[in-house]
């Protein structure tokens, strides 16, 4: 059996940030509210009525990079190749190769977790999946995994290729806050 982390049992500040800062108040850093700037107003509903989109940023910034970069590349080649073999069915498929490149970029870069006030959406690569929060238990992280894990009330797990280690202290912030999500509001559906 391997070891699990979960977000909770991971340190609370990423190394080289102050104890208290994105935990709660401290004295330099109070609690935001009314009277601080980026506090709740009035007119904020209330944490648990609020949409949270959770995404990686290096398979972002990879996957746009290198899908534009294909695409880019084999529209030069069917526009500057000539000649010999090259008839114009052949300049096609290199477009449609690239735009099959760019396709498989994007759905790697667009991967999201979702927490809407009713459900929690996880789109992975190929897959979207919509869970109501009462069938989500927990949040882990497994040591040597690429991406955080949803514990669901069947006894599965659910991969969630939005939160992932490679995006070092971002990843575990992420799969922290998706952790207290599924607290709050898991606990919230199964007491109305």
């Amino acid at each position: 059996m391997r070891s699990r982390n979960t977000p909770d049992d991971m340190p609370e500040n990423p190394p080289g940030e102050a104890p208290g800062t994105p935990g709660g108040p401290t004295p330099g850093n109070p609690a935001p509210g009314p009277s601080t700037p980026g506090g709740p107003t009035p007119e904020d509903p209330a944490p648990t009525e609020q949409t949270v989109v959770l995404r990686p940023r290096l398979a972002r910034i990879a996957g746009y990079t290198i899908g534009t970069l294909v695409l880019l590349a084999s529209i030069v080649m069917a526009l500057v190749v000539s000649g010999g073999p090259v008839s114009a069915p052949n300049r096609v498929l290199y477009v449609l190769f690239g735009a099959a490149i760019f396709w498989f970029c994007h759905r790697e870069a667009s991967v999201a977790v979702t927490a809407r006030p009713d459900e929690l959406v996880v789109r992975n690569l190929f897959t979207t999946r919509r869970l109501a929060w009462a069938q989500v238990v927990g949040v882990s992280f497994p040591a040597g995994d690429p991406w955080a894990h949803l514990d669901l009330a069947d006894g599965e797990t659910l991969s969630t290729m939005a939160l992932q280690r490679t995006d070092g202290d971002l990843g575990i912030t992420q799969a922290r806050r998706l952790a207290r999500l599924v607290q709050e509001r898991g606990t919230a559906a199964v007491d109305s």
